[in-house]
Order: structure tokens, then sequence, then C-alpha cells
């Protein structure tokens, strides 16, 4: 690593348990982060900060003026060029970090297209805003064996969970009863504090940090669950859906 990149780093350098190795390790990284709004700008603007090689952003809505409330890539300028959420933030990421390669897709996640957006990343971290795409990411990431980072925000609340195929009880192990027609807090209809976006985020980014660099050991492994109005934090256990009930990570054991 030559002088100018390592000054840049230098605060992540020194930290132990990334070091000259750990940095060198986020450079070759990839990462896919799906949503670029609340939660989404502030883990790609983490991971670009970070000197993650390569973040692939997802997303395929356009800037109102509402998103400015907790959308840190964005401002009163943006909202003036009337261009795809994604490509404004790669033009932000970019700037934030030129060393590094920033892929922007304008579209939806979906069955068709989601193994094509993760097939060739490292780490996903889902920035979305409902069940169905996050049923959709867990699928597709139990089949591709690719560890994602799960992130909810409504109102002052959050949660977190790593899911590593294998290893850990997915996305369907724990929500499988749930479903879009369930009604459950959401931004929509609870509104959203934005430094609880701003926390959630900066934790997923913080877990795929940890896993990119290679200490996983330090990953959380429980469901986190945070309260930032009453500042309580909830740590759930999990075990994993015996066979007959999961026929998803079951399936790929």
């Amino acid at each position: 690593m030559d002088i100018k990149k390592q000054q840049r780093y230098l605060p992540q350098i020194l930290f132990n348990f990334i070091g000259k190795a750990g940095q060198e390790k986020l450079k070759k990284s990839r990462a896919a982060v799906i949503g670029c709004g609340g939660l989404g700008s502030v883990i790609s603007s983490s991971l670009a900060r970070a000197g993650v090689g390569f973040i692939r952003i997802v997303d395929r809505d356009r800037l109102e003026l509402s998103n400015l409330q907790r959308q840190i890539l964005y401002n009163e300028e943006d909202l003036k060029r009337d261009l795809p959420k994604v490509g404004i933030a790669k033009q932000k990421l970019i700037a934030i970090n030129s060393e590094i390669t920033v892929e922007a897709v304008n579209e939806e996640a979906g069955d068709d297209n989601i193994k094509e957006m993760i097939s060739d990343v490292n780490i996903v971290l889902d920035a979305t805003d409902n069940l169905k795409t996050r049923f959709i990411i867990n699928r597709a990431c139990i089949e591709g064996n690719i560890p994602w980072v799960f992130g909810s925000v409504a109102a002052a609340c959050g949660m977190v969970l790593n899911i590593i195929p294998g290893k850990t009880p997915c996305f369907n192990c724990i929500f499988s009863k749930s479903s879009d027609n369930d009604f459950t807090l959401s931004s929509a209809n609870a509104g959203v504090l934005n430094t609880a976006v701003s926390v959630i985020a900066s934790i997923q980014a913080t877990e795929a940090i940890k896993y990119l660099t290679g200490n996983i050991s330090f990953m959380v492994k429980t469901l986190l669950i945070l309260d930032l109005w009453d500042f309580s934090v909830e740590k759930v256990s999990l075990t994993k859906m015996p066979a007959y009930k999961c026929g998803i990570c079951n399936r790929h054991k």
C-alpha cells in the first residue's frame, strides 16, 4: 500500500483488528447494497470511506423531498436533477473515494434478477423496506452461499441480523410466519427517526467490515433489537429451524 493510500486509511489501519492486512482485504472485497435510501445511503457511504474496493448499489426509485430527512447522500440540489437515485449516489460515492469502483443498478431486486446482482460479491447488505424483497435476497444468498446482513427501521426502533449460510439461521427460519399482508411497523405507518436509521445502518456496515476483514468471530450472533428513544437493547438468541420447518436453508444445508 502506497503512502497516500495508507494516509487515507490510517485511522483504520491503526485499529488493531483491521491493520494493513485487513485494509488490503477491504480493497479486494466486493459488496452489494440492495436499496439506496436511508439505510443504503449510510451503508454505502461507510463502505466507500472504509475502502471496500467494489460496491454495487441497487434501487429503482427517484429522489423525493421527504427522503432528505434521513438519506444522507442527497441534498436539495439533487432533487432538481431528476436522475435515478442510484445515479446520484454513484456520483457521490466516487466523489468520496475515487479509488473504488461503484456500480449503479437502476432496477428493483426480484426473483428474475437477484442472482445476477449478487453472484460476484462477497457480502450482501439489505437496505430495503419490505419483507418480500428480503425473502428473495435470503433465498438467493442461501443458494449462492453468500452472507448477508438484514436491517430494518421504523419509528425509533431497528433490527440487525447476520445471516451466514450453513452457520446461522436464515431469514426464513425467523420470519417465515410473516407476510406483506401482516400489519408490521414501517416508516410509512409509524414514521422514522433519522438517527435510528443512521445507527442501524452503521451497525450493518460494521458487521460487513468485520466479515470482509476476516473478523467473523466478532460478528453479532443474535437478532439485535434497538430502541433509540428509551435506549433499550435486546439480543435475541436464535436457533435454526428443524429440517421439516425451513425449506430454504435446509435445502442447501
